[in-house]
């Protein structure tokens, strides 16, 4: 009865809404997330449901693969910097409300030392327990190798190394050159642009979370709930036909999923209208335009007058109008998934004429 519900709850709707749910509340409790008490329940707690589902052989199965055990430790070391950075940032918070300097600003903590030997004796120390490491994992663990590249024959499931597979997610959301040109363009165009639209001196060389809020909020959001969490779909919970599957069902080849995706446009000429598509193509996806036109360009003034107003005059109209961009981008993602799954809308825009869906 537990498996079962935590099968249907792990669905992408569910688990991804808890995400989001779970997230806001860490980001406006922090004075809770950020303590020991917590980091420690939350291990604990971890451990002990992992331990549980570990006992189960499908869920074993999954997890045991060569590819997927780096990803688990990867997973905890993730969730752990995580926590521990924002522990950190609420222990100078509670200071710097105090009057007093952040830990990292302390006569002790700011001493100079010599990188040698101090810099270079400690990079050995860790290299050498790397090397290590990976000896036992070589011993212990069998490298993932497949059988010689057969072009008549693909595995199934077909998944790109790990790194890849929150973009290979996106591509059930988001017509493929979406989702591995545009995308990640904005992604990279969104890392480099930080350091030139966030200017707030405060917070540089010291942990914090109250003086920085919103940069971390957002940027924890992106990682954790828009890559982190796509990559843990993709691996754990994505099986042969790219069909979801449960932590506890078993990988049934034969499984399939009856999903009629249909366009907004489909929506509105033959379901709505009642009548055929418009043969014109910027016709047939006005509604869509609209809908695009709107959610970029009209709904700016919004965000201005209800959010921004605080922020435009202090980052200037550049800085503001591109951060504003980049951030309706990063909703984007969000936006399309529930437009899939409560609607199975398949594309806003769809002019594959122009190679354009959206």
């Amino acid at each position: 009865m537990i498996k079962a519900a935590i099968n249907y709850l792990s669905d992408p709707l569910y688990s991804f809404t808890a995400f989001i749910i779970l997230f806001a509340v860490a980001m406006k409790r922090i004075d809770i997330v950020g303590t020991k008490k917590f980091g420690l329940a939350l291990l604990i707690g971890v451990l002990a449901i992992f331990g549980w589902m570990v006992t189960d052989p499908v869920f074993f199965s999954v997890i045991s693969l060569p590819d997927n055990i780096p990803i688990i430790i990867l997973n905890g070391l993730v969730f752990w910097s995580t926590w521990y950075a924002l522990y950190r940032g609420h222990q100078n918070d509670l200071r710097i409300e105090k009057g007093e300097q952040p830990i990292e600003g302390t006569p002790e903590n700011r001493e100079k030392v010599w990188a040698w030997p101090n810099l270079v004796y400690t990079e050995l120390f860790c290299g050498i327990l790397c090397t290590i490491f990976l000896i036992v994992w070589a011993i212990f663990f069998k490298a993932p190798l497949e059988e010689p590249a057969n072009p008549t024959w693909a595995p199934n499931p077909a998944k790109a190394p790990w790194y890849f597979l929150g973009l290979q997610e996106m591509l059930v959301y988001f017509d493929p050159w979406m989702a591995g040109v545009v995308l990640p363009g904005f992604i990279i165009v969104g890392l480099i642009a930080i350091p030139f639209i966030d200017i707030n001196p405060k917070g540089n060389g010291y942990y914090t979370f109250k003086e920085r809020k919103f940069a971390i909020a957002g940027f924890l959001f992106g990682w954790l709930a828009l890559w982190v969490y796509l990559i843990q779909v993709g691996t754990f919970l994505r099986g042969p036909n790219w069909t979801f599957y449960g932590p506890f069902e078993y990988w049934d080849f034969h499984k399939v999923v009856a999903e009629n995706n249909v366009n907004l446009s489909e929506y509105f000429w033959i379901k709505l209208l009642n009548m055929g598509l418009p043969k014109n193509i910027f016709l047939r996806e006005i509604v869509g335009i609209l809908f695009m036109g709107v959610y970029c360009v009209a709904s700016v003034p919004f965000i201005t007058k209800k959010w921004g107003y605080k922020y435009l005059p202090r980052m200037g109209a550049i800085r503001y109008y591109l951060m504003v961009f980049l951030l309706l981008g990063m909703a984007l993602l969000p936006l399309k998934m529930y437009l899939r799954w409560f609607f199975t809308l398949k594309y806003i825009v769809a002019m594959p004429e122009f190679e354009l869906n959206l």
